[in-house]
């Protein structure tokens, strides 16, 4: 038997319930029930068709990941929820697409940075973690613990709850503002 939300004698609730629960039925319903919401939201966007398939495809990898991870009982609209992470990452879709999303940092930057230069008095070591410091606070918790504790940014992501486009954004503007403070092209 499948099941759908338009059932009579089954409602929303009782569908979030049970696929909490597990049931598997119930979770695909939920997905069925909002499928439209992807095209919908895709269709705002104008991207080439090619593209299109693309954006509706992430839009419903978005909107399984947003089922499974939506907590019913906190008294948010799922279709709320499910709109932002669904238009969030067809956004980070087209913005790596287009190339804007953040590029990897070279390795000659990171050991620059990571290398103590040994001068006299260790003065260019201690004006990079100056520097860091200097930056607007996450900026220099992202950089920090991507260069000098080697943390990977989807772990940095999971500790400080953040999505990884955010953290990659972050680190991105630590890398533009201290290529500026020493002249790195």
């Amino acid at each position: 038997m499948s099941l759908s939300i338009t059932d009579d004698n089954l409602n929303e609730e009782e569908l979030w319930q049970r696929a909490v629960a597990g049931d598997d039925e119930a979770r695909e319903a939920i997905i069925v029930a909002y499928r439209p919401l992807v095209f919908w939201l895709a269709g705002r966007f104008n991207v080439p068709s090619l593209v299109k398939q693309d954006l509706i495809q992430e839009g419903m990898l978005a909107l399984i990941n947003s089922v499974d991870r939506f907590e019913h009982r906190r008294g948010v609209k799922f279709s709320t929820f499910a709109w932002y992470r669904i238009r969030g990452q067809m956004i980070n879709m087209i913005e790596r697409s287009e190339h804007k999303a953040p590029l990897p940092v070279s390795d000659e930057i990171i050991e620059r940075w990571t290398t103590p230069i040994y001068d006299d008095d260790n003065e260019i070591w201690m004006s990079v973690e100056e520097s860091i410091s200097k930056l607007p606070k996450r900026e220099s918790e992202i950089i920090s613990a991507i260069f000098k504790d080697g943390k990977d940014p989807k772990q940095i992501s999971r500790e400080l709850g953040l999505d990884i486009s955010h953290i990659y954004r972050l680190r991105r503007n630590a890398v533009a503002h201290l290529k500026e403070i020493y002249a790195i092209k």
